[in-house]
């Protein structure tokens, strides 16, 4: 039985760094309908956040699917890591008023309520996510049910604001939207039963 010839080039090839024309050269080719090798951007970022600033310039790509890609890993890497994300904290409220294609939008609803946000930089965010309840796609306007909720937990001043619009959706949505009102309405309607203490039992006299 002839053995295997072993590869020269094979343990070259895996030690070498990944560089960012690696991870960007992955977001290219197919169609809009699939996310190509997104998934593997967004490990390769995760554990390799030097590769985050050359992924995060692709969300203003010339080329739709990379820039679709891109916000699909981005969101992907950052789950865990929301730190990765505050330097472009600008550029990502600004993208977020201007994007267009539901792919970026749904991205950006999920992704912005991470970042540590002043008081008008939160009003902004929420402008820009009550207006994607007006969006065509489903999946924009349940995710930014979602980003509305997150930031209700953050800032108790809206969250009355937030319950209301989760209340319309429930009422009026999409099924998605139902299903995520409902989810969201118990988290934010939530009231803990105080538990009677010794400072509220009767006085005895």
């Amino acid at each position: 039985m002839r053995r295997k010839r072993r590869n020269p080039t094979a343990s070259r090839v895996s030690s070498r760094p990944v560089r960012a024309t690696d991870t960007l050269r992955l977001l290219k080719g197919g169609d809009r309908r699939s996310i190509g090798r997104a998934n593997e951007v967004a490990d390769l970022v995760f554990k390799n956040p030097t590769l985050f600033p050359a992924l995060i310039r692709e969300s203003w790509s010339e080329d739709r699917l990379v820039r679709m890609r891109a916000a699909d890993a981005i969101e992907k890497a950052t789950r865990t890591t929301h730190s990765l994300l505050q330097p472009y904290k600008q550029e990502l409220l600004d993208l977020m008023k201007t994007a267009r294609e539901p792919e970026l939008r749904w991205h950006l609803a999920e992704m912005v309520p991470r970042l540590w946000l002043t008081s008008n930089e939160r009003k902004r965010a929420i402008v820009s996510l009550s207006a994607y309840l007006q969006d065509h796609s489903s999946i924009v306007k349940t995710s930014a049910l979602q980003g509305l909720a997150d930031f209700a937990q953050q800032d108790p001043a809206i969250r009355a604001y937030v319950i209301k619009i989760l209340h319309k959706a429930l009422r009026d949505g999409t099924s998605a939207m139902k299903a995520r009102s409902r989810k969201l309405l118990i988290k934010l309607e939530f009231k803990p039963t105080r538990r009677r203490g010794v400072e509220d039992q009767p006085e005895v006299s």
